[in-house]
């Protein structure tokens, strides 16, 4: 159930009316600015609940059952866009989040050297793996907390923030003792356990789209997160597995519009794993950024072709710049400012 509350409403006054439904027995949500408040009665309800007792109570303006099954990620709880500030970097709300480096950390000289490739082109936010899920267990598994703190290191020489992903709920607290942003690899989408220990983290959370998941099998894991009091979750689209074996995944660029439209939270495209061509890379991220998207991330490694993973899908740096360079040009003809 969603209440909208009158405009005229205060915020104390929305305040009491939250302590009383919880009173009630009622688990309830409060989203929304000042002259916009919504509450969200997401445990409670059954059948039995009327909604004209809602209506009786004070500053409500409207009643409405919730159309879908994701219930704090729906844009009808929050119709304001969700932006998620970490540190000096905003992502959401108008802005174009670039997120650039290797699939993994393979060295301090390495990470390094990606760290100024990202820099120098205004690019905010380091990526690097430092776990690695691999389909083969004789693959590189990456440097664990020795890469994490190569790229400590390298963020805090170039002003960057970092992100990278946490595959286990142990590893939460030391991948956050380095890292700004927690990613959440497709496999793990619906890794429910560890979506609730993240859930209680303080770090933004970036949850990429599972090989085979459904837009509501997505939100709802991002309900998982948002449900236990972390609302800083951006949602990823990188691909899915479907009937084509040219490239390693296709694309969802209709994902970008139609999960704007589902919910308030910031949409990030993957073109690297959602093609795994490198030269498939830069047009599509052109066009997820045409797509309405909050950001996107891309592989780039000083050199591709001895990358230890991932290097069918790693750009150069001279890619790289160029592609930046298109995306300066894109990004304000559909309203969106570089970050």
């Amino acid at each position: 159930m969603i209440l909208t509350i009158k405009k005229n409403a205060s915020i104390e006054d929305v305040e009491r009316l939250v302590e009383k439904l919880q009173w009630m027995g009622f688990e309830a949500r409060l989203s929304g600015e000042e002259g916009s408040y919504t509450i969200a009665l997401i445990k409670g309800i059954d059948s039995l609940t009327a909604i004209e007792q809602f209506k009786r109570l004070p500053h409500v303006e409207e009643v409405s059952e919730f159309k879908h099954p994701f219930k704090l990620a729906a844009k009808e709880f929050k119709p304001q866009k969700t932006v998620i500030k970490v540190k000096d970097v905003t992502i959401g709300g108008g802005t174009l989040a670039v997120m650039a480096g290797p699939c993994s950390i393979e060295s301090k000289e390495q990470i390094l050297e990606s760290a100024r490739i990202v820099a120098e082109e205004g690019v905010k936010i380091l990526r690097g793996g430092a776990f690695k899920p691999r389909t083969s267990p004789y693959a590189f598994q990456g440097l664990e907390e020795k890469g994490l703190q190569y790229m400590r290191e390298a963020a805090e020489k170039y002003n960057l923030i970092t992100i990278s992903e946490v595959m286990d709920g142990d590893q939460i607290d030391l991948i956050a003792d380095y890292v700004d942003i927690l990613q959440i690899g497709a496999r793990n989408m619906q890794n429910f356990t560890l979506l609730k220990k993240l859930g209680k983290c303080e770090r933004a959370i970036f949850l990429k789209r599972g090989l085979s998941a459904t837009y509501k099998d997505l939100l709802m894991s991002a309900e998982y997160i948002l449900d236990k009091g972390n609302p800083n979750v951006m949602l990823c689209e990188r691909g899915i597995r479907t009937y084509e074996t040219y490239s390693r995944n296709t694309l969802d660029l209709a994902a970008i519009p139609i999960l704007q439209d589902l919910t308030h939270l910031p949409i990030i495209a993957d073109p690297s794993h959602g093609t795994g061509i490198r030269k498939m890379v830069p047009p599509m991220a052109r066009a997820a950024v045409a797509a309405g998207a909050d950001g996107i991330m891309v592989e780039v490694h000083p050199e591709p072709d001895k990358a230890l993973s991932d290097k069918e899908q790693t750009i150069s740096p001279a890619t790289f710049k160029e592609m930046m360079r298109t995306l300066r040009v894109i990004a304000p003809a559909v309203g969106i400012q570089l970050n």
